[in-house]
């Protein structure tokens, strides 16, 4: 690779940790926010979501506007807007501004995120464009660690909006550099199909609050935290039917047109073979597995070691320093792999990562095992990830490749947030049955105190917490003592079970990874659109 052709990928890295960065900041500097615009920590999850959701809803519409106007044109205004937006965060005064701030900035993301795969296409062949795209999946857990030795540091010395003013000036940067960029010529036959866009943007917003709102609103009854209540039961399951029948709409309509020879949004050809729906579920279970994983580990170390939020993240840097690696080295087996014996293998370390950890983990965090359990799951993490990216891309028709860009981003969205909810009201329930069982055997614990005790909220708390709540309470000294034991166990017996039960979904994976393509993945393509009317009878593979 020479040097003039670092730039592109120059830009490409910076993007993506630029985007990002924003969202881990946001979470590391939690503390500062809530002290600074007096809100509670929810709002600031509140804001995370807004961006994420926005920019899952808009991503088929990102890919078709990049293509149409050019991707260019359209990744520096889209760069600009988020400069701005984080701009709006760095000074925000209230709760509103920062959720407006966050959600334009998902939304321009929708339309960045394509942008660069655009200019890999177009920059990169072969081997580089296969190291290229690694170097892209990699670039998303290097901003992780960025984030929590910057932002982390900021929030701690001189405040937390001066980690969204570096944003800023990286947005600046990018925008200088983007001018050097090979222009991709804009395609203005493409036509949006704006009905289908809305139904997607509809149905995911929908999926992602009703998965979102699980462990929260309830599970099937609402609970006392559901914002309303459809005859007694959560808004969560409804949302989430809503959301499915939306979608099944969504695809119906897409059939629809491409029976009449008419643009969609998203072209359904892209899963028309068993290899390219073999890769999705691939991903998607990765993924899954992947942010389950995420919102374990860090439970443990803060719930059950008591650390602080900044320690936690400085304790999983070497979770995802091994995600970075090998996203990046993976590209260096395709040559001499197929992907769904890398895809396997990827998933069988996975499996050893997390089983490792569930055997190991007590309260010491140090522990070797423990650690090098972590490293384990995040080598097999970072190479599914960027190979199912890579693989996704170049399995499908040329012609489709801006659909398969733009597919990618949805499933990774709603894998993620499907991911947490599954996992949160997994373990709550285990921990719930475990904490009930255990209380019902103890005989040091009578019905006269368990009634005073909320054990049909139970969730995972502190030994602080517990012995606050378990003061106001007739509980003597020794069965403070007794109940800690349980809850103490009982944690860790349900993250065990959690991370086990997540080991078993990475071996399940096994079995769509095998029906993976079994050849050495091509070229993608730089026009990266099929968004102009087509023969509704022609093959997607009738390339010349």
């Amino acid at each position: 690779m020479s040097t003039g052709s670092w730039l592109p990928l120059i830009v490409v890295v910076l993007t993506q940790i630029q985007a990002s960065f924003a969202v881990n900041a946001l979470t590391v500097s939690m503390q500062g926010i809530t002290a600074d615009l007096d809100t509670p920590a929810t709002s600031v999850g509140t804001a995370i979501t807004a961006g994420t959701f926005a920019m899952a809803a808009f991503i088929l519409l990102g890919a078709k506007v990049g293509a149409k106007y050019g991707s260019r044109r359209v990744f520096q205004i889209a760069v600009v807007i988020h400069g701005a937006a984080m701009a709006a965060v760095a000074v925000s005064v209230s709760p509103v501004m920062l959720f407006v701030a966050q959600a334009a900035s998902g939304a321009v993301i929708a339309l960045i995120a394509p942008a660069l795969v655009v200019f890999i296409a177009s920059n990169y062949q072969g081997a580089q464009q296969a190291r290229a795209i690694g170097l892209l999946a990699a670039a998303i857990p290097a901003a992780g660690v960025l984030a929590l030795l910057i932002a982390g540091t900021f929030a701690s010395t001189i405040g937390w909006r001066y980690s969204f003013a570096l944003i800023v000036v990286l947005a600046v940067i990018n925008l200088m550099l983007s001018f050097r960029l090979k222009a991709v010529p804009a395609q203005p036959a493409v036509v949006i199909d704006w009905v289908g866009a809305m139904l997607a943007a509809g149905s995911i917003i929908l999926l992602s609050f009703g998965f979102s709102g699980l462990a929260s609103w309830g599970v099937i009854l609402a609970e006392p935290g559901a914002p309303f209540s459809v005859l007694g039961l959560s808004p969560a399951p409804v949302l989430i039917i809503l959301g499915a029948i939306g979608g099944q709409s969504f695809f119906v309509w897409l059939r629809t047109r491409k029976a009449q020879g008419k643009p969609q949004i998203f072209d359904l050809d892209v899963l028309r073979s068993g290899s390219e729906k073999a890769t999705t579920f691939a991903m998607a279970a990765m993924l899954f597995v992947g942010t389950a994983a995420n919102f374990l580990i860090p439970l443990y170390i803060q719930i059950v070691q008591g650390r602080t939020s900044f320690e936690t993240s400085i304790a999983i840097i070497p979770y995802t320093l091994s995600i970075f690696v090998s996203s990046t080295l993976v590209a260096s087996l395709y040559s001499r792999f197929a992907p769904r014996n890398i895809a396997r293998v990827g998933f069988i370390v996975v499996a050893l990562g997390l089983v490792i950890l569930a055997l190991t983990i007590r309260n010491e965090w140090e522990q070797f095992f423990v650690i090098a359990g972590l490293i384990i799951l995040g080598l097999g993490q970072g190479s599914i990830v960027a190979l199912v990216f890579n693989t996704l891309l170049s399995a499908s028709p040329k012609s489709l490749a801006g659909d398969v860009g733009a597919w990618r981003g949805l499933v990774h969205n709603i894998s993620g947030s499907v991911g947490i909810a599954v996992a949160s009201v997994f373990a709550v329930g285990l921990l719930s049955t475990i904490i009930t069982t255990s209380v019902a055997a103890s005989p040091g614990l009578p019905d006269e105190l368990t009634v005073q005790v909320p054990l049909d909220s139970v969730n995972f708390v502190t030994n602080d917490r517990l012995d606050e709540v378990l003061a106001a309470t007739t509980a003597t000294p020794e069965q403070i003592t007794e109940a800690t034991a349980i809850n103490e166990d009982a944690r860790l017996r349900a993250l065990n079970i959690s991370l086990l039960a997540l080991a078993g979904i990475a071996l399940l994976a096994i079995v769509p990874a095998g029906r993976m393509p079994n050849f050495r993945p091509d070229d993608i393509p730089a026009v990266l659109s099929s968004g102009e009317p087509t023969d509704p009878h022609a093959r997607p593979n009738d390339e010349n």
